[in-house]
């Protein structure tokens, strides 16, 4: 696979980053315990946001992690600290399955939109989301509910509420937004079910 620009590398590192977290907070959840695996949490969180301080405030140019930072992101906090925000609260508030798909859907349905409505999207649907794109994150979210959870009209919202948000958002981090919105509405059906 080839990626279009720097701002593609950058986002599959942040995808990466972010399966590679839910996997450690998922072994250290299930060996040792929720606390743990939330205090590891936000010990990442924290190490990021140093990493940002530096970059940021200091204008210390960090090696590796200089390379994920977008050009949008120059002078504002990356994806990965919006990530790494969502992960944290959708797990210390939500139930562990509705927080992962919520965040599932955030990295794979995202990938999906970008990378297939850059390759075939035509239509542009709103603002640079094309409809192939959206629809694409719309199945793939699908998917994802029905691989974690177990209710229909729970895995449709989910679904729906984590495309709508993609294609509405352009200048907010919808790495934020989107586990954060569909997690939300998830939950709340599931206690209102």
């Amino acid at each position: 696979m080839v990626w279009q620009s720097p701002n593609e590398v950058s986002r599959r590192v942040v995808h990466f980053l972010i399966l590679l977290t839910l996997i450690a907070y998922s072994i250290i959840n299930f060996g040792i315990g929720q606390k743990a695996a939330m205090l590891t949490l936000v010990g990442v969180l924290l190490f990021f946001l140093i990493l940002e301080y530096l970059r940021i405030e200091r204008d210390i140019t960090v090696p590796l992690y200089s390379k994920m930072i977008t050009a949008q992101e120059k002078d504002r906090l990356s994806s990965v600290i919006h990530f790494l925000t969502a992960t944290t609260i959708c797990l210390a508030i939500f139930d562990f399955k509705v927080a992962l798909a919520a965040l599932l859907m955030t990295t794979f349905g995202d990938m999906a939109a970008a990378m297939i409505g850059r390759k075939y999207g035509v239509t542009l649907l709103f603002r640079n989301k094309t409809l192939v794109g959206s629809v694409s994150e719309l199945i793939l979210n699908l998917v994802i509910g029905f691989l974690i959870l177990t209710n229909i009209y729970v895995i449709i919202a989910m679904a729906f509420t984590a495309t709508i948000v993609e294609i509405l958002i352009d200048e907010l981090d919808d790495n934020l937004l989107g586990p954060l919105f569909a997690g939300f509405v998830g939950q709340l059906m599931i206690i209102l079910i």
